[in-house]
């Protein structure tokens, strides 16, 4: 039987004859990175605080083979969005009732507005149309990948979608991303006219700490984040050192262990892109 040894870090003890076991535990646990999400709680989104989803009107027959006329009666903000929200009316088209929807705000919208949607609206700023009714060249919002689907593209503050063409069975409508990608889409699902409200948001500066923790409060619990080279070396990959710095390469292999796994995950490149602009000279 081994020795009891007491330890000043408090009154547990210690047997020896499994200390070697210990040590072995401890050597080859590892270190716990921030992207394990060990020990963290589970996150509930604060959606309580959000007004409506901001959905377009179902895709009735109204829609599909005429138009129905709605009117914005308020723009209100919703927190944790960066875009302000419109209150339509729409009287029901099947009841003798008063249905209110919930759209993305563009650019130029205001209260008392009249709001088309439906085949045959007309191209104005906030109306609602299928994207085989526009022609090329439209700036759009809040796109339908699916007919129905009630609008998930472009949804965002200065976000908007350009309609490159049309297909020559008109069945498919190609259009240009925010991101700059291409996309093709089915030629029925619909797209708000116009640019979302609230572009340039981004452009001002936060500034303050206390911003930023007004910002993200409503938002999601990202902030604020510890960068790696401010931690200890027991606890980031990139910690350590009499000076903030990494140390070594960022590129970590795809097949590296997930506490490992910190900085550029298997990347293709590192580094500026060089040569895709060109200089201008003046004479």
């Amino acid at each position: 039987m081994g020795r009891w040894h007491h330890y000043s870090t408090g009154r547990h003890t210690v047997n020896t004859d499994s200390l070697p076991l210990l040590l072995l535990t401890i050597i080859y646990r590892g270190r716990v990175i921030r992207s394990q999400r060990k020990s963290g709680g589970i996150f509930r989104s604060h959606t309580h605080l959000n007004k409506n989803p901001a959905k377009l009107r179902n895709y009735d027959y109204a829609e599909r083979n005429g138009y129905i006329r709605g009117i914005v009666k308020e723009i209100i903000h919703d927190a944790g969005r960066g875009a302000p929200l419109a209150l339509v009316a729409f009287r029901d088209p099947y009841r003798y009732k008063i249905r209110t929807e919930t759209f993305i705000a563009t650019e130029g919208m205001y209260t008392g507005q009249f709001v088309y949607c439906g085949k045959r609206s007309a191209l104005n700023v906030g109306n609602v149309l299928p994207l085989s009714s526009l022609p090329e060249g439209t700036i759009v919002c809040n796109v339908e990948e699916k007919a129905g689907d009630r609008g998930t593209l472009a949804r965002t503050s200065g976000n908007y979608v350009t309609i490159i063409g049309h297909d020559a069975d008109g069945k498919v409508t190609r259009i240009r991303m925010p991101s700059g990608a291409k996309k093709t889409v089915p030629s029925t699902a619909r797209a708000t006219v116009g640019i979302v409200a609230g572009g340039g948001r981004i452009d001002k500066p936060l500034l303050k700490a206390g911003r930023a923790h007004h910002k993200f409060r409503v938002k999601r619990n990202s902030w604020p984040k510890t960068r790696g080279v401010a931690m200890n070396p027991v606890d980031h990959p990139h910690g350590g050192g009499n000076h903030q710095h990494i140390g070594h390469a960022s590129t970590v292999s795809r097949f590296a262990p997930s506490g490992q796994k910190a900085g550029l995950i298997a990347a293709r490149r590192t580094g500026l892109i060089r040569g895709t602009v060109g200089k201008v000279k003046n004479d």
